[in-house]
């Protein structure tokens, strides 16, 4: 429910939001009148633009605008007589396809019609409440880690790509620590075969030492290997450039793995400073990334949603099932928020080892013919409306509580003698 009615605003105001400037559109209250205007994205203009709105209208004054983050969302949150209200992409898209068939865009008339749906559709939108200092900063701090562990993947598959055109070998020395800083500093160190195979078998040993690998036979494999691999190539016009490439590439990615121990860090420190923290990080499979990712997917405002439903649908984990004639069939949301998607799936993954019952519940997935992905969806699903109930409960899950709610309700998920062990 909106925190005022549609006629207790002193003016509608539309935003097209950009890079550089900003459209709109603006309405008194009372007054059919529309006015247009255009306001160059730099902080003093801003200030400029909503002190002068403010002192020609008074407030509140509501605006919408087409996103619930950004630069001028941000800028405008500093004053407390604006009423923000977001209107997803989306929707402003499918409100100007029904006025503009043809596909024709252009600003101000954007931020006429985000005017208009917050003048005509004000039932539709929800004014934005900023969440806590802590949260928003979680928020961002899990969101720019994940941009950066994609960057890493990035940047180890064209370092995969690199080593194999002339040195593939250290891709199977190394197997799962490609992509670590030891893999970064022994291809710093040796970027082709004919170095590594001059090293010393102590210079080697040292090496690996330093980097904490110490398992005797694991280190006594990679030796061997190094002692009898075999150049893919001989031509120093292959070898040369792609070398140089893979010098570059493990720079970078140790820059990025800096980065993300440097964000870790922070969420850890920031994460434990929220009181909901304590829900999330004793769940199975979670650990601290996840645990953070978590506390930030459901947030601290508890009447934003009606039900565990209603986040399963906004998250894009409840299928959606279409109707035409006698015929009906079910497909995934393809719009929605893809980093909370994202956040539940690979958590509900994590705790098919984790968690009995998840993965006596994927396996029966699987058994059933659902691919992997779908199996973790409807993992994820069952997932949410647990976690929900911790939620609104201030409770903690507890997996042996849950287990005996199982047998007590004859779940084909259960072995008694689990549960009673």
């Amino acid at each position: 429910m909106n925190s005022q009615s549609n006629n207790s605003y002193a003016a509608y105001v539309g935003i097209d939001w950009a890079d550089t400037k900003h459209d709109i559109c603006i309405q008194a209250a009372d007054s059919e009148d529309r006015e247009f205007d255009c306001i160059q994205h730099k902080p003093d203009k801003i200030e400029e633009w909503a002190l002068a709105t403010h002192k020609r209208f008074g407030g509140p004054i509501a605006i919408a605008v087409e996103l619930s983050k950004g630069p001028i969302v941000y800028a405008l949150q500093k004053y407390d007589f604006l009423v923000i209200f977001p209107i997803h992409p989306l929707t402003l898209a499918k409100y100007r396809q029904a006025f503009r068939p043809s596909g024709a865009k252009d600003d101000p008339t954007d931020a006429e019609f985000g005017l208009d749906l917050l003048l005509h559709h004000p039932d539709r939108l929800q004014p934005l409440q900023p969440q806590s200092v802590v949260m928003r900063s979680l928020m961002l701090l899990v969101e720019q880690r994940r941009n950066l562990v994609n960057d890493r993947v990035r940047i180890t598959n064209s370092l995969r790509y690199a080593l194999k055109q002339y040195y593939p070998q250290p891709l199977e020395w190394f197997d799962r620590s490609i992509g670590s800083v030891m893999f970064c500093n022994f291809i710093a160190r040796w970027p082709t075969l004919k170095q590594v195979k001059r090293a010393r078998k102590n210079t080697l040993i040292t090496f690996f030492s330093d980097h904490r690998m110490h398992r005797s036979q694991i280190l006594e494999t990679r030796l061997t290997a190094i002692k009898a691999a075999q150049p893919l190539t001989l031509d120093e016009a292959v070898i040369n450039p792609y070398s140089l490439q893979a010098l570059v590439l493990v720079d970078r990615l140790r820059v990025i793995l800096q980065g993300i121990e440097k964000f870790e860090k922070e969420i850890a420190e920031v994460a434990k400073q929220h009181e909901d923290f304590v829900l999330f990080e004793s769940l199975p499979g979670a650990g601290p990334a996840y645990a953070s990712r978590l506390l930030v997917a459901f947030g601290e405002q508890r009447d934003r949603y009606a039900s565990a439903a209603e986040l399963q649908k906004y998250a894009g984990i409840a299928p959606v099932i279409e109707r035409s004639g006698k015929k009906n069939w079910v497909h995934w949301r393809y719009q929605c928020p893809k980093f909370l998607r994202q956040t539940f799936v690979e958590w509900a993954a994590q705790t098919i080892n984790k968690s009995y019952w998840a993965g006596e519940y994927y396996r029966q997935q699987r058994e059933k013919g659902c691919k992997y992905q779908v199996a973790v969806r409807a993992l994820a699903f069952k997932w949410i409306r647990i976690l929900f109930r911790c939620w609104q409960t201030h409770a903690p899950y507890d997996e042996s509580a849950y287990l005996k709610a199982l047998k007590r309700r004859g779940s084909p998920l259960v072995n008694p003698e689990i549960v009673e062990g």
